[in-house]
């Protein structure tokens, strides 16, 4: 079977990068498409995966996104053509199900951010839609969508491809000196649809902390990589090109994410995690928040972080979730290999 995934955010290299081998081992195709977002393409390459560039990212402007979504559809389409996939698979690619249904080839789509509104035209065109089990299918089986087509899988997204390593980088964190504090900060997505929070609120907090710990910013973009180069922010760490997940996790005392997929990786794993996310906040963080995997401190304070780092305790990971994991990665492969062709 020829399986494409468009890989169109950073994200969604870790959640498909195993089942993309997996697929791959067992004989099948995979085409990868991807466009110049966050960090994704130098992740891709980085990982090893061969892709195609299709289209762009047109940024935050609304105007610009709208008329920017039809040309990538095409754009895909075009380049589709002559590849003659005979499924898509993606998390969050509002193109993906659409140009699917252009070609004439089922799609599955997944994803667990209710508030993006281009979920709209992928669920309508999504031949089999996967959420996360907290999500409830009401959220999505709405505006003429069937239920039919949707299906829960168990835990939440980050489970499927972090239950194989949770326990080994365990292992690892054992090693790190418990008087070195390591703070690593993703900041928040500023170029994304949904998010309407504040830009650049975490600026005084980092200046305040960076003489007392080691931080390291982790820009999204080069906008932003080039916003915390500047000289107010000397005594903290910039990387210039992306760094692997794993290194990061084994080495990190405490997480600060405004959002997005790496918070709820480094909270499972049982890494004290901080979320500042300034907007409505999803339905998968309430669930993480109230099963006590990580805190909510949108407000966050250099006082805030000082009191955590003195009740720091690293947790094990969430075994429930990585054994859930475990069970959704296999439904995910299962629902795959439903459409080859006998």
């Amino acid at each position: 079977m020829k399986i494409w995934f468009d890989l169109s955010n950073s994200p969604h290299i870790n959640m498909f990068y195993d089942l993309i081998r997996d697929l791959e081992k067992d004989g099948h195709t995979v085409i990868i498409t991807s466009r110049p977002l966050a960090n994704t393409v130098e992740l891709l390459d980085q990982r090893g995966l061969k892709h195609t560039i299709v289209g762009e990212h047109y940024g935050k402007d609304f105007l610009k996104k709208i008329f920017g979504y039809p040309i990538r559809v095409m754009q895909l389409r075009n380049f589709l053509k002559t590849q003659k996939p005979d499924l898509a698979v993606s998390q969050s690619s509002f193109h993906s199900p659409v140009v699917a249904k252009l070609l004439g080839i089922p799609s599955i789509y997944t994803n667990d951010n209710e508030h993006a509104m281009g979920n709209k035209p992928a669920f309508y065109c999504a031949t089999k839609i996967l959420i996360p089990e907290n999500l409830p299918v009401g959220r999505v089986a709405k505006a003429g969508i069937s239920a039919k087509k949707v299906i829960q899988y168990p835990g939440v997204k980050e489970g499927i491809y972090l239950w194989s390593k949770g326990e080994a980088i365990q292992e690892q964190r054992k090693n790190n000196p418990a008087t070195e504090i390591n703070i690593y900060i993703r900041p928040e997505p500023q170029t994304a649809q949904y998010y309407k929070g504040k830009e650049n609120f975490l600026d005084d907090t980092i200046i305040a902390l960076q003489d007392k710990y080691r931080i390291t910013v982790l820009p999204r973009d080069e906008n932003q990589s080039k916003h915390y180069k500047q000289d107010k922010f000397k005594a903290t760490n910039v990387p210039d090109k992306p760094m692997g997940f794993d290194f990061i996790a084994a080495n990190c005392s405490i997480f600060i994410g405004a959002g997005g997929s790496m918070t709820r990786e480094l909270a499972i794993l049982g890494i004290p995690t901080i979320s500042v996310y300034q907007d409505d906040l999803l339905e998968v963080d309430i669930f993480l928040i109230a099963k006590g995997l990580m805190l909510h401190e949108p407000s966050l304070t250099p006082e805030k972080v000082d009191t955590y780092i003195k009740s720091l305790q690293n947790a094990a990971p969430s075994l429930e979730l990585m054994n859930k994991g475990k069970a959704a990665y296999t439904l995910f492969k299962k629902e795959i290999l439903k459409f080859e062709k006998k």
